[in-house]
């Protein structure tokens, strides 16, 4: 009997505290990227993206991570998956389509921007900006 109620008591103690530290690793990831962090960062999105798989927000972060340390094939690989999770964050799409044109694949940039551009809730300015620099780019 006693030893049930240790396990009980266990369970009580430890899931609590389990399920906390879990949450912590997002904030902490996001404290490190805002000191410019970014392998320490790097290293608490992908904890965190162990135990909540489908938080897009650490995918979001790891991308611009990756941007910053200059791995393209990284970050285009977690935008994808940003927007994979969530279709319509304007966030991943405003940079995926921003990477594309960089890489001078007018078309698919071109193609997320008017994606982008019908769901034109936060980004509608950087949108437009982008539509008119993949015109002037893709003229040349």
């Amino acid at each position: 009997m006693i030893k049930k109620y240790l396990i009980i008591f266990s369970v009580l103690i430890i899931l609590p505290s389990n399920l906390f530290s879990k949450n912590q690793y997002f904030q902490e990831g996001v404290n490190l990227f805002k000191n410019n962090k970014f392998n320490e960062a790097k290293f608490k999105f992908e904890q965190d993206i162990v135990f909540n798989p489908k938080n897009e927000r650490s995918y979001l972060y790891l991308s611009m991570i990756f941007n910053n340390l200059k791995k393209t094939d990284l970050e285009e690989q977690n935008l994808k998956t940003v927007i994979l999770l969530n279709p319509k964050n304007e966030e991943a799409i405003y940079y995926l389509a921003k990477l594309k044109l960089k890489s001078s694949d007018y078309s698919k940039s071109k193609e997320l921007n008017d994606r982008l551009m019908n769901l034109c809730n936060k980004f509608c300015t950087q949108s437009r900006k982008l539509k008119k620099e993949i015109e002037n780019l893709s003229k040349k």
